[in-house]
């Protein structure tokens, strides 16, 4: 018999990892996939990314548009409560026998409710993680508490979920999948990329993402300002921009970014979304990956390009010795750029290794998937550590 597998996508931030996993569940004989898309991917703002989910390959079962316009922290909320009705009713039609989730957002901690209510089993990628300048980081944790398995990018974390009280016989070390996509598939050549992005990629390339740093406004703020500033004194760079996500405080951070776009139309481009596929290829193309999304920390040093972290929504994470953290003022950004720019950082970043996995990450997670005893699943006892 089939298993049903529900794959649950909220956005651009975790369709692309979970690329790998989609495509390994899809192609395993013993597995009924059924994605669930919902969130920033059915926000027009965001790209329509729905739309990209189906250019590659894959059928939609389900669509849950939950996303209300604004995007202060109120609405954030009544958001992920209409993704609870949604999901309720979208779950009792699919049925599956099991849900996986990857991340740290509000929409997926939404599904997590609704599975846990429905003792359905929940499968959680990229546990035990931390990122103390969002309020992702809770969002991890509780979904941690919710779901009965575990994939973990190293030893740290699986370290971490077990501390949160998950039985150790749960939580595996796979990696995270998105590192798969840098191993396996082909990216683009600069010509192509130039032209998907519509602007000539003339060195140095900058590629640019800058998200709210949502449990930190005033430095978010202070960040957003930093950046342009920044980037407006460095004329001869190209500069390629990535939207933000469906975040509070996301349209006051990006207004300054799209501004500044705008202005340099000569060099500077903007998309809502690349895709995972050309977004991965720009990062490779770049001379250095600037902002603060997570992608500067776990894909940027796969791909041996230097990252100039911003701020503090990353906090807690692990760095390869490709990154450099920088603070908010205009003057530290545009010192990081330059050091970044220099050769002996870039011979640096092409010797630094991701401490977020291999690139083998789907086929280990679809191995247990596939084969793990779902019957008493659901049945969880807090794993007390050993007292010392």
């Amino acid at each position: 018999m089939l298993r049903r597998i529900c794959v649950f996508t909220g956005s651009r931030a975790d369709y692309g990892p979970l690329l790998p996993v989609i495509a390994a569940l899809r192609d395993e004989p013993t597995v009924d996939l059924r994605l669930l898309a919902t969130g920033g991917h059915l926000v027009p703002g965001q790209g329509m990314t729905v739309g990209q989910i189906e250019a590659d390959g894959f059928e939609v079962a389900e669509r849950v548009d939950m996303v209300l316009a604004r995007d202060t922290p109120s609405t954030a909320a009544k958001s992920l409560a209409l993704g609870v009705i949604g999901y309720a009713d979208a779950l009792d039609r699919l049925d599956p026998d099991l849900l996986v989730l990857l991340g740290d957002r509000y929409e997926a901690l939404a599904a997590a409710m609704v599975a846990h209510l429905r003792l359905l089993p929940i499968a959680h990628i990229s546990g035990g993680e931390l990122s103390y300048g969002s309020t992702d980081d809770s969002t991890r944790h509780a979904i941690t508490k919710l779901a009965h398995l575990h994939f973990t990018a190293n030893e740290e974390f699986r370290a971490r979920v077990i501390q949160l009280g998950e039985a150790p016989s749960r939580v595996f070390v796979t990696g995270v999948p998105s590192l798969d996509t840098i191993r396996t598939a082909p990216l683009l050549d600069r010509a192509e990329l130039s032209r998907r992005i519509g602007l000539p990629l003339r060195d140095p390339v900058l590629a640019v993402t800058y998200h709210p740093a949502t449990a930190d406004v005033a430095g978010s703020r202070d960040g957003v300002a930093g950046l342009v500033a920044a980037l407006e004194a460095l004329p001869d760079a190209t500069v390629v921009i990535t939207g933000t996500n469906v975040d509070p405080g996301g349209a006051e951070v990006f207004a300054p970014i799209r501004e500044f776009a705008g202005r340099q139309a000569v060099r500077a481009a903007m998309a809502a979304s690349l895709g995972q596929h050309a977004y991965l290829s720009l990062v490779r193309q770049a001379a250095v990956v600037v902002g603060n999304s997570s992608s500067g920390l776990i894909e940027a040093p796969a791909l041996h390009t230097p990252t100039v972290n911003i701020g503090t929504r990353q906090d807690g994470r692990p760095r390869a010795a490709s990154v450099i953290d920088s603070g908010e003022t205009a003057d530290d950004i545009i010192r990081a750029i330059r050091r970044a720019l220099t050769p002996e950082h870039q011979r640096l970043a092409r010797t630094a290794r991701s401490p977020f996995g291999d690139g083998r990450a789907a086929g280990r997670i679809v191995d247990v998937l596939r084969s793990i005893d779902l019957d008493g699943l659901t049945t969880k006892r807090f794993a007390d550590l050993p007292v010392r």
